[in-house]
């Protein structure tokens, strides 16, 4: 057995894609000036440099992936799935409505923090199906309804922060920002190890559930076989018996599903409380993580945990080693145009041989 048959070019040649564009990061720290072993240490820090510092960079990476997924399976369909910002968004919502609701709080065993989890995730359902039903019943491309119903999305949470009548805390209690009051304790996530100095929450091991049940959805399960016939050829499967319009709705509403579960953790797990913007991008970064999958569940695990861990050490760099965090978005575009070129190159070099 030789290296080339332990090593696929296909996964050693994205990686190697995006090693050269990390590289290419460092290189820009040292010509804008800056210490190159300060950016590094502080880099270091805000990634694995303490046990607070590793589960904040992993509960990021909880919300690429979800929405990573989400991206994936529609995009089986043919479909895609633009509109992560606007599903974190209204599962970020409606999560905060249900969890400061009356009564909610006292829930028993563990539904305190289950049923604003739950609401969430079909809050993202309903947007990302009604982006499905434009697109099955009148024909609206999907990248333009999703991308129109995320702003949508964004604007009625900065409304919901605005009103008293809504979200935003009452003005008795000093609050000068527009965000809701933060939600009850009990709704919060429960921690993994149950200590605040490693807030690992329960997202990790839902996502790497719900990743293990999307690769067999997508590869063992008629479902999958479904959505790939539909992706690849409409007509052919609607001959074969397959319903298009509602495999479109589903898939759709599915993907919005998996971005309401990520704004449900995203507000239960680390923010708290409602504020406008509170998806910081996150719905875009995750959009781009499905883009470099290619259609792999592994490879979301994977982007997702670079993004993830990118964005913690950004933000260290910037208050460590006074590296902007703009450089940290140079380098994300240079990761993403290697290993889109590198994907598009193995494409080229397959279809010759």
């Amino acid at each position: 057995m030789n290296a080339r048959t332990l090593v696929s070019p296909g996964l050693a040649i994205p990686v190697l894609a995006a090693v050269a564009a990390c590289l290419a990061g460092t290189l820009l720290v040292l010509a804008l000036g800056f210490s190159l072993g300060d950016a590094l240490s502080s880099f270091v820090d805000g990634t694995i440099g303490s046990h607070y510092a590793l589960a904040v960079s992993l509960n990021r990476s909880v919300v690429y992936a979800l929405v990573g997924l989400g991206f994936i399976l529609a995009n089986r369909a043919g479909l895609t799935n633009v509109g992560g910002e606007g599903q974190i968004a209204m599962g970020g919502m409606v999560a905060a409505a249900v969890a400061l609701h009356h009564g909610v709080a006292a829930l028993p065993f563990g539904l305190a923090f289950l049923l604003p989890l739950s609401a969430a995730t079909l809050a993202g359902a309903a947007w990302g199906g009604l982006a499905g039903v434009l697109k099955a019943r009148v024909g609206t491309n999907e990248v333009i309804s999703t991308l129109l119903l995320s702003f949508i999305a964004v604007w009625l949470v900065y409304g919901s922060v605005q009103s008293v009548a809504l979200l935003r805390q009452p003005m008795t209690s000093g609050a000068t920002l527009p965000e809701s009051l933060p939600v009850p304790d009990a709704t919060q996530l429960p921690l993994l190890t149950g200590d605040a100095a490693s807030p690992v929450t329960i997202g990790l091991p839902l996502a790497v559930v719900l990743a293990i049940g999307m690769a067999i959805l997508l590869t063992r399960s008629r479902f999958g076989f479904q959505l790939r016939a539909v992706g690849l050829n409409p007509v052919a499967a609607t001959r074969a018996g397959f319903a298009f319009a509602s495999t479109v709705v589903v898939a759709m509403a599915i993907a919005g599903a998996f971005g309401g579960l990520a704004g449900g953790v995203m507000l239960l797990g680390e923010q708290f409380s409602l504020k406008a913007g509170f998806s910081s991008g996150y719905g875009y970064d995750g959009l781009v993580v499905g883009l470099l999958a290619r259609g792999s569940v592994t490879g979301v695990v994977a982007a997702a945990l670079l993004f993830g861990f990118l964005r913690s050490g950004g933000i260290s760099m910037e208050m460590g080693a006074g590296v902007p965090t703009a450089l940290v978005m140079v380098m994300q575009g240079l990761i993403v145009v290697a290993v889109a070129g590198a994907a598009f190159w193995l494409d080229r070099r397959g279809s010759r041989s």
